[in-house]
């Protein structure tokens, strides 16, 4: 796998709640943005019964009306009324032990993620995005050092678009293998290639649609595509170790049973300033600590905060 570098609402308009103190009709609310909501009230009429002519005045009421003010509007009487969003337990502390633990930056994904997979000096710009799209479709079920060996094969035979159109598939294999599915990736390099080819020129696209549109080209790829070459942050790129933590310390509402839906689940409430780190700080901790099968509890800081961590 490689790997790269990257919600309370406020509600808008007027959500009316009303608590009563007395009985009576009438309560007058500002709009438009007063300073302040008065609150008025009006005596009720005497009532006269069908069959009596005694007048009984009825107890007067107030109306007490709160509500949640609409963007930029401000006032004594506008009550924020908010809904709490749902966030895991612990999570922050959670989060920073992870962060602890990954200070030495030591993992197979630090060395050797996408960001380290293309040529640097490649010209132009296009030829390293290329680069980096095509280690990120070779990185899927393959370890990082077999990916970063075939990238590092490729680039020594010149990796362009033209380059790796003009190799047959034959030598294309050669040249990959072992990465995971190796001869199914040849051919998804090969169209992949000549639609770039085709289609943008020699470059990559700049949207996750027309990312994942392109054979062996899945959501995380693209995520990362995004992020590595493109530099923009368009969501969470969720991998097996990713789907795998945050599944065993409950960040999602409830279990999901794939990557996208873990990254779905993760996005409706992880803020949006941590999207682009999250993927490489728990792939590394999923290769160094929580690893897929017998985790290392005993020497994770969150042992104690782990909701899986008493049951492996």
């Amino acid at each position: 796998m490689c790997s790269p570098q990257e919600s309370g609402m406020n509600a808008v308009g007027a959500r009316m709640v009303t608590r009563s103190r007395s009985r009576g009709p009438g309560a007058g609310l500002r709009r438009g943005g007063e300073e302040g909501a008065p609150l008025r009230s009006v005596e009720a009429a005497a009532g006269r019964k069908s069959h009596s002519s005694v007048k009984r005045q009825r107890k007067t009421q107030r109306l007490n009306v709160a509500y949640e003010a609409s963007e930029g509007e401000t006032g004594e009487g506008a009550e924020h009324l908010q809904a709490p969003g749902w966030e895991p337990r612990d999570w922050q502390q959670q989060l920073e032990n992870i962060r602890t633990m990954r200070s030495g930056k030591d993992a197979p994904v630090d060395q050797l993620g996408a960001e380290h997979c293309y040529d640097l000096s490649a010209p132009p710009k296009q030829v390293q995005r290329y680069q980096v799209l095509l280690s990120l479709m070779l990185s899927s079920q393959t370890k990082d050092q077999v990916t970063a060996g075939a990238m590092q094969r490729l680039r020594a035979q010149g990796l362009t678009v033209d380059s790796i159109l003009q190799t047959d598939d034959s030598t294309l294999g050669t040249l990959i293998y072992p990465v995971g599915f190796w001869r199914n990736k040849v051919k998804y390099i090969k169209q992949t290639s000549a639609i770039l080819q085709q289609r943008y020129g020699g470059d990559i696209p700049a949207s996750v649609a027309e990312l994942v549109a392109l054979p062996g080209v899945g959501p995380k790829m693209a995520h990362l595509a995004m992020a590595v070459a493109w530099g923009t942050v368009s969501g969470i790129a969720v991998d097996t170790h990713v789907h795998r933590i945050a599944n065993r310390l409950k960040w999602t509402k409830k279990a999901t049973k794939s990557p996208e839906a873990t990254r779905t689940a993760l996005e409706e409430w992880l803020p949006r300033e941590l999207w682009s780190e999250i993927n490489g700080l728990l792939v590394g901790f999923g290769q160094q600590t929580c690893l897929p099968i017998h985790p290392r509890c005993q020497a994770c800081l969150n042992r104690a905060l782990c909701p899986a961590a008493q049951g492996l």
